[in-house]
């Protein structure tokens, strides 16, 4: 378990309170929130599609920052291509190291995996393609995103590509500040709470067990992240501050009811 420090808003703070001792709290990367994020990212190929169509177009391999457990790792690997991939959390490591352990052996072959921060790496080598999927830059705050724009130039081969996405925070598509989604992970249910107050910098997304009895016993192991709200006007005014420019932006499909999220595609120019 995790210490959490930041007050859990809306219906899913009422709702840990109602549970009382009850609730364990993880951060969604410690070990057992990591378990719980893999299962989630099992399902659906949000922005696989459309990452693996640019893919495509670029020659050499390919880094794929904070990979995981794999989600974009493994179709990049059943593509052709070679990937390494990068990821902090030691608990995330060792899932994507037993998938990769329990797949041909083709795929590990031409898989890298490497402990890093991606704000701040050095592999000594460059990539047709380095990925920052899954809107995780949401994750880096104001003092973490240079570093890691540095360090994406550092790798990125002559004509390469950044590929990265975010979600678009739409107030008037949001309707109430907070939505509950009951969501499929791995052989069960999770339900999910996401709290977000127009013009606030941040989201909150916090996950229960799908079946839960409010008013039962035993140990109710509840998972919790805040995100960075990044619009792509503002990553693509900072791409081009650390000497990238966006040359296209490709709309992506909604991976849920609330707010469209766009792949931004940069190349270095300075």
């Amino acid at each position: 378990m995790t210490t959490i420090t930041t007050t859990i808003p809306g219906r899913a703070g009422e709702l840990l309170a109602a549970l009382g001792d009850r609730a364990v709290l993880h951060d969604m990367y410690d070990a057992y929130g990591s378990q719980v994020y893999h299962g989630l990212s099992q399902h659906g190929d949000h922005e696989i599609r459309e990452l693996l169509g640019i893919i495509r177009q670029l020659p050499g391999p390919v880094l794929d920052l904070a990979a995981g457990s794999g989600r974009l790792t493994m179709p990049f690997l059943a593509m052709g291509r070679e990937v390494t991939a990068l990821e902090l959390s030691p608990s995330m490591l060792e899932l994507l190291s037993a998938r990769l352990d329990a797949g041909p052996a083709a795929l590990r072959e031409r898989c890298t995996v490497v402990p890093g921060d991606m704000s701040d790496f050095s592999l000594g080598r460059r990539f047709g393609a380095v990925v920052l999927g899954t809107t995780t830059v949401s994750l880096l705050d104001e003092a973490g995103r240079p570093g890691l724009y540095r360090s994406v130039r550092e790798h990125l081969a002559e004509g390469g590509r950044f590929l990265l996405s975010t979600v678009e925070m739409d107030a008037a598509r949001s309707g109430e500040n907070e939505a509950e989604m009951i969501v499929p992970a791995g052989e069960s249910t999770l339900r999910m709470y996401e709290y977000w107050a127009p013009g606030d910098a941040a989201r909150t997304v916090t996950v229960f067990p799908g079946e839960l009895d409010e008013s039962g016993e035993g140990e109710v192991h509840v998972c919790t992240t805040t995100i960075g709200v990044l619009p792509a006007d503002r990553l693509e005014a900072e791409l081009a501050e650390a000497g990238f420019a966006v040359r296209a932006r490709h709309p992506l499909p909604m991976a849920g009811v609330r707010h469209p999220s766009v792949l931004l595609e940069a190349e270095v120019i300075a």
